[in-house]
Parts: structure tokens; C-alpha cells; sequence
């Protein structure tokens, strides 16, 4: 069995369930025995409403990854831009989730997730009616600073909820599929939408979704917080978004601009404010990320698995989807349909690592799952452009089983080795190197695959100054452009413009090649004293 450092021992003094949750009980097998059974059951219904919100995240992010074909025929945006819709999402929710999650420790968890499921189902139906590329990028970053509220909540009532650590590992498997089954659900209901509707119907999917959250939450969900909380440290907040935004806008300007001195400045920013952030949080009384928590080697090389391996998945998500669409030609839904079987595996893989792990070391186990990854990845590099859509729904397969299995250990490891009043800000870690790595996929390796299309793309003569742009710049833009030339010169650009998209997915499967073994490697090391 896992055996890691766990909560503080339970005060003799009675539980106050409103302020603290179950967070105080014993952090040991067998805890929640003693408790009624009509509770026990409560439990597992509480987890039933927490998976909603993880559902509708990860439905998101992949409906957004398959509808990014009719974004850019219906908007024409530059690359840029594409990029900036995409990550702005992301980018606003990692910036604000460690803020969040110390947030929700001192008003209260449940709370918080209210604010937060009420807020995104409204900034959602902006979204759907946007009516431009620059109107959607502001309606995401709302998304983002309301979808911030929701991820740690979630995670840390968890920690509160399940008490006995058998039962939460296991609880937390399921909550991780949540993810898995979001993500093999949104191709399928995206592809239907997008079918029959216009690209904006994807986004009011979080209406549905949200509804039964914000009726049942409140009955079945016990409120959480921190009892001794600390204040709210704005400054902390603005340095960690001033941390991430130079950082991000400075690889994009690098896609658009190359390496100079004005493309790297913001990022050298970035890392300066960061620098300062941790300096705060080491000297302020109360800081908003007990930076203690690095200090232990289980919970900051799962984080770091984490990072490393969502930035691989997610920059393979963003030109897989384009390739099965706008090279092969399938129809959003059966793109969609061609991930399933590895997005099914990765369910699986959560589920069946629960029993292994608590027999095998977590050094073992993780580094073991991310080289199954890894084959994926290779096979994927390996081929190139030349790849088809059965062979990447075999990658996709193994991609699904090494990052489901590795991931469900490391958020079981992230939750276990963080104290119970600091529930909320150790889940927002979590969070947030999902979120960076989201970034960072789409940014870094989405930033590779536009400069390699640009560099390789061939226009034919005869093409307006806009439609050269359009076409010049992405690959949807090409598409879009096609749409009426004569049928040679459209034929011409294609070609073109297909050969020149492929002609970067070798080399960005090799980055997640590279990422995903780094992973393992983090994982080997920094795991071998988790037991």
C-alpha cells in the first residue's frame, strides 16, 4: 500500500463541520468506517456532483480543439490570434488558480464553487454569440477567471470528503476519468453540434452541465475552509498573472516575429515577477502558496509529472484535431470518434492503476506508465505527415493508457502529502500545472507548428492580399480560402497548405517524446522515497 506523510492528528475538541469540513478527521484507512453508513453513501453522491464541473472542463477543451476548423472559416484569424483564443483560456486560469484555491480555503470551498459554476454558465452563452475572433478571446478570459473557482474546489473537497485514504485514492481515480470521460464525450457531442450548428454551440454546453451542480452542490456537499485562514494578498495574485502573461505573449511573438531582444524581453519579465512571487511567499506571514510544500519530494515531482506530461497531450491534441479534419478530411464527429478508443483507455488506466498502486512504489509505477506514452508519441513521430487516422487512433490509445495511469497516482500523491486546512491551495497547484501545461502545449508546441507552416507553405499567383494572409497564416485559413478559387488553383493551395501543417508533426511528436520522458525521468527520481 501507499504510505505517505498525511494529515495533522484530529483534535480532541468537537468537529465543526461548516467551517472545516471532514478535513479534520484521521488521514488513515479505515477512518471513515466509524461514520454512519447513510454518510458514507453521501460521500460517494458528493463525488457524483464534484465530477460535473470536471466533465464540462475537459468537454471544453476538446470541443474547442475540433471546432477550431469552423472558428477559423467563420473568423479568418491570423495565427496569432488563433493561438491567443485557444491559450487565453488556460493562461487566465493558471494565473488565478493558486489565488483561487487559497481564495476558497478562507470563504469556503463550496462557495466558491457556487460563485464559480454560476459565473462560467453565463460568460458561456456570451461565447456562443461571439461576433468576432477579438470578442471570443475576452469572452474566454472571463471563462477562465470564472473556471478558475471551480478546478481547485473540487479537488480539495475531495480531500475533505473522503477521509479514509483507500477510499479517496479510489475517489480520486474516478474524479480523474471525469477528465478522460469529458474529453471522449466533447469530440462525440461537439461533432453532432457542429454538424448541425454553427461553431458557437459548443460553448452552451456548460448550461446543461452546470444546472444539476448548482441545485445539488449545496445538499450534498459539506462546506470546507481553512479555520485559521490568513489574509487576501492582492499583490501575491497580480505578481502570479504577471508571471505568466510576459511569458506566454513572448513565445507567441516569437511565432510571429522570431528571436529578438523585444520578442524575449517579456519573457525574461516573466521569470523576474515570478522570482519576486516566490520571494513574497517565503517572507509574508500568511503567504497564499506555503512553498513548504516543494520541499517535499512527492508532492512537488508529481506536480512536475503532471506539467510535463499535459503539455506533451495537449500539443498533441491541438495538430492531431487539425490533421484529422483539415488533411484527411473527416468530419468533426468522426474525428472525434478516431479518439475515443484512447480516450476510453485513459478511463480504464485510472481505474486499474488504483489496486497496483497501493502494492507497487509510485517511482515504479509512473515512470513504467509515461513510457507506454512515450511508444505513442514515437509511433506518431515516427510516421509524420504520413500518418492516418487509423494509426493515430493507436497512438492515441497508448498516449491514453501511460498519462491515464500516471496522472491518477500523481494527483493521489499531490492531495495525500499536503496538510487538510491547506487542501485548497495544494489542489490549485495541481490544477495549475495542468493548466500551465495546457499553455504550454498549445503556446510552445502550437507556436512550432505555425512557424514550420509559414516557413513551408507555397501560395499560388492570383491570391488577394487577404486572402494570401489568410492563407499564409494557418491552415483553416487555407481551407477557407479554397472555398472559392477555381477548383486548380484551390487544388494548388491545398496541397500546399496540407504539406506545409505535416511538415511540423514529426518534429512536435519528438518535443512529446522528449517531454514525456523528462516526465518519467522527474518521476524516477524525485519519487523513490514515496512509498
Amino acid at each position: 500500500m501507499i504510505e505517505i506523510v498525511s494529515a495533522p492528528a484530529v483534535p480532541t475538541t468537537p468537529l465543526d463541520l461548516t467551517r472545516v469540513g471532514l478535513g479534520n478527521v484521521a488521514d488513515r484507512p479505515g477512518a471513515a468506517s466509524a461514520l454512519p453508513v447513510q454518510h458514507d453513501r453521501r460521500r460517494w453522491w458528493a463525488l457524483a456532483v464534484l465530477m460535473l464541473p470536471v466533465l464540462l472542463v475537459s468537454i471544453d477543451n476538446t470541443v474547442l480543439n475540433f471546432a477550431l476548423p469552423a472558428i477559423s472559416t467563420a473568423t479568418l484569424p491570423t495565427g496569432v490570434q488563433l493561438l491567443w483564443m485557444v491559450d487565453i483560456y488556460p493562461l487566465v486560469l493558471a494565473g488565478l488558480l493558486v489565488a483561487m484555491g487559497s481564495l476558497g480555503d478562507r470563504i469556503g470551498r463550496r462557495r466558491l464553487l457556487m460563485i464559480g459554476s454560476a459565473g462560467f454558465g453565463v460568460v458561456s452563452v456570451f461565447a456562443a454569440f461571439a461576433p468576432s475572433i477579438e470578442g471570443l478571446i475576452i469572452a474566454r478570459a472571463a471563462l477562465g477567471f470564472f473556471g478558475a473557482m471551480l478546478m481547485p474546489s473540487t479537488l480539495s473537497l475531495l480531500r475533505s470528503t473522503f477521509v479514509d485514504r483507500d477510499q479517496r485514492r479510489l475517489a480520486i481515480a474516478i474524479w480523474a476519468t471525469g477528465f478522460a470521460a469529458g474529453s471522449a464525450l466533447g469530440p462525440v457531442v461537439g461533432g453532432i453540434l457542429l454538424e448541425h450548428f454553427a461553431w458557437g454551440s459548443v460553448f452552451l454546453i456548460a448550461v446543461p452541465v452546470l444546472l444539476p451542480l448548482l441545485v445539488l452542490a449545496p445538499i450534498l456537499v459539506t462546506e470546507s475552509r481553512d479555520p485559521h485562514p490568513g489574509r487576501i494578498d492582492l499583490l501575491s495574485i497580480a505578481l502570479s498573472l504577471g508571471t505568466m502573461l510576459p511569458i506566454v505573449y513572448g513565445i507567441k511573438s516569437i511565432a510571429e516575429h522570431g528571436v529578438a531582444w523585444l520578442t524575449l524581453a517579456p519573457i525574461a519579465l516573466g521569470l523576474g515577477l515570478g522570482l519576486w512571487f516566490v520571494r513574497r511567499q517565503l517572507h509574508v506571514p500568511s503567504p497564499m502558496l506555503d512553498m513548504g510544500l516543494f520541499r517535499r519530494g512527492a508532492f512537488s515531482g508529481a506536480v512536475g509529472v503532471n506539467l510535463l506530461s499535459v503539455t506533451a497531450l495537449v500539443g498533441c491534441l491541438f495538430f492531431i484535431s487539425q490533421h484529422l479534419q483539415l488533411v484527411l478530411g473527416l468530419s468533426p464527429l468522426n474525428a472525434g470518434l478516431v479518439l475515443v478508443p484512447g480516450l476510453a483507455a485513459m478511463i480504464v488506466a485510472g481505474l486499474l492503476i488504483v489496486p497496483i498502486a497501493r502494492r507497487v512504489r509510485p517511482s515504479r509505477v509512473v515512470p513504467v506508465a509515461l513510457l507506454v506514452s512515450v511508444a505513442g508519441f514515437a509511433s506518431i513521430a515516427l510516421r509524420g505527415g504520413a500518418i492516418d487516422a487509423f494509426w493515430i487512433g493507436v497512438a492515441f490509445v497508448l498516449l491514453g493508457i501511460g498519462i491515464g495511469a500516471a496522472e491518477t497516482v500523481s494527483n493521489e500523491l499531490i492531495v495525500a502529502t499536503a496538510p487538510a486546512d491547506k487542501a485548497g491551495a495544494a489542489s490549485a497547484v495541481s490544477e495549475t500545472a495542468y493548466e500551465l501545461g495546457a499553455v504550454l502545449g498549445t503556446a510552445v508546441l502550437g507556436t512550432i507548428l505555425t512557424v514550420s507552416y509559414r516557413a513551408a507553405v507555397l501560395l499560388p499567383d492570383g491570391l488577394s492580399a487577404a486572402d494570401r494572409l489568410a492563407a499564409g497564416e494557418t491552415l483553416g485559413g487555407a481551407v477557407a480560402v479554397a472555398d472559392h478559387l477555381s477548383p486548380a488553383v484551390a487544388q494548388q493551395l491545398l496541397e500546399s497548405a496540407r504539406h506545409a501543417f505535416d511538415s511540423g508533426v514529426g518534429l512536435t511528436a519528438w518535443i512529446g517524446v522528449a517531454l514525456v520522458l523528462g516526465a518519467a525521468a522527474l518521476a524516477l527520481v524525485s519519487l523513490r522515497r514515496a512509498r
